[in-house]
């Protein structure tokens, strides 16, 4: 009887358990479509507001184009990863990427066509006649492109079927697609990207392109592409950001990214923060990279949470906000070592340095020329070798040039420009000495510089993102063809593969498959 009781208890136990867990879960669920919806919502708004109210008149055609594409693509990456998880919660497989609904346009004739037939793996009939004969077949189309010319991609998939009528038909699986149903290959998406965020060419103004070919695709449709893309490449870029983070030596920089805020007609002002690897100099086995976050202030806080759980070397310019990164009241790991850049340091003393000339900014220039020449000698040396250099060539220069610059300073006007930028030097002495100490360091942030030197161009031609999501999608894909350029790969053939190799399912377990540094040209991404 006790035994009875005692199952009765524990049955109700677990039939409680089990309605907590789906209780639960459904709250989780009602959560999480609350915040899509509500996300949903404010991007649709912001939408509206570049369309249709009054502030918007004061744009210009080109600026609300980019309005238009930004917010459009960041509403496909918010629908991708909302039909992503509805299709996990469900238990079935990939569901983003669906087509828009809507009848397609038909295709140009001009258009060169290439059929590509796929085959069933066995066509022996079950019933045991013999083969299979062919009934028909289907067609899907999808618009393509070489690297010079679009053209139509037929996939046909023949049916066969038992002559005799005694069993089913077979036919092969079609070839999967990011974007299912829908009229892009992956190669046609992977140019698209290349063209927006290499080439620096808008969607609206590729979209030009395509209309002058009689090709129906719009900047709309492109946007839809895009953002699904972005949704399933950005685990790739989050896996970047940790294993850079994992480095003993970084790069940092940050540069202006004008923000369109539609309802106003004006821009506020976002920024790019550049985090960035290069061992080459010192043959380090580590492959370059640089991963661009975006974030919507300049100040040292976003520096902070950025670089949560590094705590190596930060190679870095003399703004203020990266100082909180080397105080023991750092969040987000211990104090960093800053170093500072040479290159800065001697650009101050040429901004102050009068038409006219100045002996001073002479003397400076001609010690730290010194300095970089016996930096070209050790340049792809070992960073043992290269510090005993530094120790025993460099380091008396440096220190005969701190006091020459100290001595050079007190006999200035402290309000003059030159006892500026002497000052300057004096102030961030400390981090322009690290690089005597360290055979990994650089005596300059060089490096991210040339990182992100395409970032004012891109912000002349197609950065004015509608939205804070806008700056986040140009930093996910500025992360992989930067990445790409610094390792010598070819981004529309890393960016076509590795689509190509997700739409195949390939699997998270291997993600670092598919970082750019990892990309083989010749063999392609494995599926």
């Amino acid at each position: 009887m006790a035994q009875l009781v005692e199952q009765a208890v524990q049955a109700e136990r677990a039939a409680t358990e089990a309605e907590r867990t789906a209780r639960q879960a459904a709250e989780a669920e009602a959560a999480e479509l609350k915040a899509y919806n509500e996300k949903l919502e404010h991007l649709v708004k912001e939408f509206e507001r570049a369309k249709f109210g009054r502030s918007s008149e004061k744009l210009d055609p080109e600026q609300k184009e980019l309005v238009f594409e930004d917010v459009e693509t960041a509403i496909s990456a918010a629908q991708a990863e909302h039909d992503d998880k509805q299709g996990q919660s469900a238990g079935g497989g990939k569901q983003s990427g669906r087509a828009k609904s809507g009848k397609a346009r038909p295709m140009p004739k001009h258009l060169p066509k290439d059929e590509a037939y796929v085959e069933p793996q066995d066509t022996a009939c079950p019933c045991g006649c013999g083969q299979m004969k062919k009934i028909g077949e289907t067609r899907s189309r999808r618009l393509d492109i070489t690297p010079t010319q679009y053209r139509i991609k037929e996939t046909v998939q023949p049916r066969y079927a038992c002559p005799h009528g005694n069993a089913g038909v077979t036919q092969a699986k079609a070839p999967a697609h990011l974007i299912e149903g829908g009229l892009p290959t992956e190669a046609l998406i992977a140019s698209i990207i290349v063209a927006k965020y290499s080439e620096h060419l808008p969607l609206y103004r590729q979209a030009q392109v395509f209309e002058r070919q009689d090709i129906p695709v719009t900047r709309s449709m492109m946007a839809d592409w895009l953002g699904h893309a972005s949704y399933h490449l950005a685990p790739v870029v989050e896996r970047m950001s940790e294993l850079l983070k994992q480095s003993p030596k970084l790069f940092m920089d940050e540069t202006v990214a004008p923000v369109l805020d539609p309802g106003r007609g004006r821009t506020k002002t976002g920024y790019f923060w550049a985090l960035a690897r290069d061992d080459r100099p010192w043959n380090g086995p580590d492959p370059p990279g640089v991963v661009f976050h975006y974030r919507p202030g300049r100040g040292g806080c976003h520096a902070e949470e950025i670089l949560e759980n590094f705590d190596g070397i930060l190679q870095v310019d003399g703004y203020q906000g990266y100082c909180r990164l080397a105080e023991e009241s750092r969040t987000g790991g211990a104090p960093v070592t800053l170093a500072q850049c040479w290159s800065h340091a001697r650009r101050e003393v040429i901004k102050a340095t009068p038409k006219s000339g100045s002996p001073i900014a002479d003397g400076l220039l001609k010690r730290v020329a010194a300095l970089y020449e016996i930096e070209a000698e050790i340049r792809g040396c070992d960073p043992e070798d290269r510090r005993a250099v530094r120790q025993e060539r460099s380091k008396p220069l440096v220190e005969e040039l701190g006091r020459w610059v100290d001595a050079q300073h007190r006999r200035l006007s402290p309000k003059s420009n030159m006892a500026k930028a002497l000052a300057y030097i004096l102030r961030h002495w400390n981090g322009l000495c690290v690089f005597l100490d360290d055979g990994r360091v650089e005596m300059d942030s060089n490096p991210i510089e040339n990182a992100i030197r395409p970032a004012p161009l891109n912000r002349k031609n197609a950065l004015f993102a509608g939205h804070d999501e806008g700056g986040a999608r140009w930093g996910l894909w500025a992360s992989l063809v930067g990445t790409c350029k610094l390792n010598g790969v070819d981004p529309y053939a890393y960016l076509k593969a590795t689509l190509e190799a997700v739409a195949a399912g390939h699997p998270q377990s291997r993600l670092d498959e598919l970082l750019p540094w990892n990309f083989r040209q010749d063999a392609g991404q494995s599926g």
